[in-house]
Parts: structure tokens; sequence; C-alpha cells
């Protein structure tokens, strides 16, 4: 089958022309973040946010043309806004809440509740894993953790949010595949070790940088969100991107979150990160399950020493002081890097290892939690009476 390519794409986007401006998408600088492989094709249209609503049927047709195309499997497209003044100025950086996605306090989960519903209506509870900053070990921690929600007897999936730096399919064994789509319209997601996986590594090259605008990459999350058949779901991990920018706050506010993992490392700075992280998890209403210290000693695997190389106890500590939950430790050991980098996490792979009973029993933790709120939830408000 021939392989389609970024000119054919374009080529047929230009035959796609705006309604109120009357010229093809394309020349009016339109198109942005186009990402072609293997056959799967993705990019954005970025619109005034006022016309969004609206131009609905443009991107239906733009989808259209480029699905029509010999060589392509899947064709997915979505509408961003953009900044003032037209799509041709996107190389000037800056980013742009779109329409709902304000910042502050009391958003994330009082309006809007049908919206969020929405985009999983079969998922029944999701977590957030984040981190503050990057490198801590927040992608390792959050697909061993959807392993150990597994190995409770749960249907879990894992969605892989960080858009510039996915990694879950590496981790899973899975780099290299591509979800499939049985209509055209909606995709498959794959499986690694009995748990659905989703993630835009899936979409472009491994080594291939994405270089999308914040409403770009809130687009795609939504559209990845709703538009994979995930089946029924106990629980749905999501591998939030690092720091606390519009791709969270994306996520904070369209997703029903039933509450939020924060990873962070022993030493200050990455305290003083996740710290920030939390704080906006609780500024927009989403329930902390509590704080997990990664890397937290080292054992020598000769002499079996324990060596603190990034100090130790510094997230309990800080568990303690902001009022959370403390769910546990996790040390730095070879064998949890190794067996992520070789796509084989240490929870399948060494289960019977110290290390992976540390993320089973963290697990068990959050499952716990998750639990207790839904039977809060469904019990409602309790009132006592004189």
């Amino acid at each position: 089958m021939a392989q389609v390519t970024e000119e054919q794409v374009l080529t047929a986007l230009r035959g796609v022309l705006d309604p109120d401006k009357k010229a093809d998408i394309v020349s009016l600088g339109m198109v942005q973040g186009l990402a072609v492989k293997d056959g799967h094709v993705a990019f954005a249209i970025e619109v005034d946010p006022q016309r969004g609503p609206h131009l609905e049927p443009l991107r239906k047709q733009a989808e259209k043309v480029v699905d029509a195309l010999p060589g392509v499997l899947t064709a997915s497209a979505v509408l961003t806004a953009q900044r003032q003044g037209g799509g041709q100025q996107q190389q000037q950086g800056g980013h742009q809440h779109g329409p709902g996605c304000g910042h502050g306090g009391g958003h994330g989960h009082s309006h809007g509740a049908a919206q969020p519903d929405s985009l999983l209506p079969t998922v029944k509870s999701v977590i957030a894993v984040a981190s503050g900053k990057g490198g801590v070990g927040k992608s390792t921690t959050s697909i061993n953790l959807a392993l150990a929600l597994s190995q409770l007897g749960l249907k879990v999936a894992l969605f892989d949010a960080d858009i510039y730096g996915p990694s879950a399919p590496r981790m899973l064994g899975l780099s290299g595949e591509q979800p499939t789509s049985p209509d055209g319209k909606t995709m498959l997601p794959l499986e690694g070790y009995g748990i659905k996986v989703m993630s835009m590594g899936f979409m472009v090259e491994e080594a291939s940088p994405i270089v999308w605008r914040g409403p770009m990459v809130m687009g795609a999350l939504e559209q990845m969100l709703r538009d994979v058949r995930w089946g029924e779901i106990d629980v749905m991990v999501i591998d939030m991107p690092p720091g606390t920018g519009d791709a969270q706050l994306t996520i904070t506010q369209r997703v029903p979150l039933a509450g939020a993992v924060v990873v962070s490392t022993p030493q200050d700075i990455a305290l003083l990160d996740a710290r920030k992280g939390l704080n906006m998890f609780r500024k927009v209403d989403v329930p902390i399950l509590g704080i997990i210290e990664n890397m937290s000693y080292h054992v020598c695997p000769k002499c079996g020493h324990e060596e603190h190389i990034f100090g130790h106890g510094g997230a309990q500590t800080e568990a303690k002081r902001l009022n959370c939950d403390f769910l546990g430790e996790v040390p730095l050991h070879v064998d949890i890097r190794s067996t992520s980098d070789r796509g084989e996490p240490i929870v399948v792979s060494k289960p019977s290892s110290p290390h992976a009973q540390a993320y089973r029993d963290i697990a068990q933790k959050v499952w716990n939690k998750i639990q207790a709120g839904q039977q809060a939830s469904r019990q409602g408000p309790r009132f006592v009476t004189e």
C-alpha cells in the first residue's frame, strides 16, 4: 500500500475553503501540527475562538478529504483557538487559553458536568498521576501503578497525556505499533500486559518532536480521549505532562477526575514543584489521593547498604505539612529503570521483587481511596438533626 505524504495531505486540504474568508485553509495558515505516520494523519485547524463553535462542518470536511486519500488509514483533525491576528502568527510563540480554560479556583468540576462525562462515558473512575517537574519518574510510576491496579482484578486503561514526551509505547513494549480504526472515525486502543493504552507516541515517530502550541495540545487531548473506544473500564490512569500548564488545565476541566496522585523525589527543589502541582489540583477542586516519594533511597545490590542519595522522607514530611496522605516510597533501583527501558515494567516482569510490591501497596491504597470516594458520593450529604 502506497504511503501518503505530507505534501499529498496539504494538497487535499487546499480544497477546503474557509466559509467566511473564501480561501483555502492551507493558504490562510490555518493548518498546524501536521503529523503523518504509517497511514495515520493528525493535524490541527487554528480558528478565531468566537468562530470555533460554528466551524465543526469545516473540521469534518477537512478530515473527510484527507481520509479519502490513498494510503490513509485514519485522519484526525481538531479545531484550536488561535492568537489574535490569525493563524500565521503561530511562530511568534506564546500560549492562548481556549474557551473554558481560564485560571482560578472552583472551575474544574463545578460546571459543565455533562460535558466532561461525554468524553469518557464507559470509564468509572479516572485518576491523574502528576509531578511539578520532569525527571522524577512520573511515567514509570504511572505505568507500574496501572499494572498494579490491573493485578487487583480491575479493568484498567492508561492514557499517556504527555504530548511532548510520550513514553508509554516504549515502556509497555508497544513501540512502532499503531491503533486501528474500524470505522474511520474512532480508534481502538492498544493493549499491553492486559491494560488498554493510548498515547500520542503511537501517532508520530519516536524521535520526531511535536511542536504544538497550547490550544493545539488541548484539542488533541480532547479528541484522543473522545474518539477512542475504551470499553468498560474500572480505572483509567492518566500520565500527566510535568508542570501546571494548558494540558493539565484541559484535563482537570474536561475529565471528571476521582483524584490526583503527585510524584516527587525527596530533594527540596522537587518538593517545591510538587507543591505547586498539588495546589493546582486543589484550586480546581480535584481531590488529592496522596504523594508518592520516588527514588526514595538506594540499596546497593552487592552489600545491601541503604543510601539516601536525594535525601529521604521529604515527601512524607511534605504530605503531613500539606494535610494529604503519603502513599508510599519507591527506591532508586537499576531493575526499575532497566525493566522500563526494555518494555517490561517491574510489576509484571519481576512481580515478587520488593520494588513491585511497593507499587502494589500504593495501588491498593489508591483503590481504597477511590472506593471510599465512590461510596461517599452515592450516600450524598449527611444531615444531623437535633
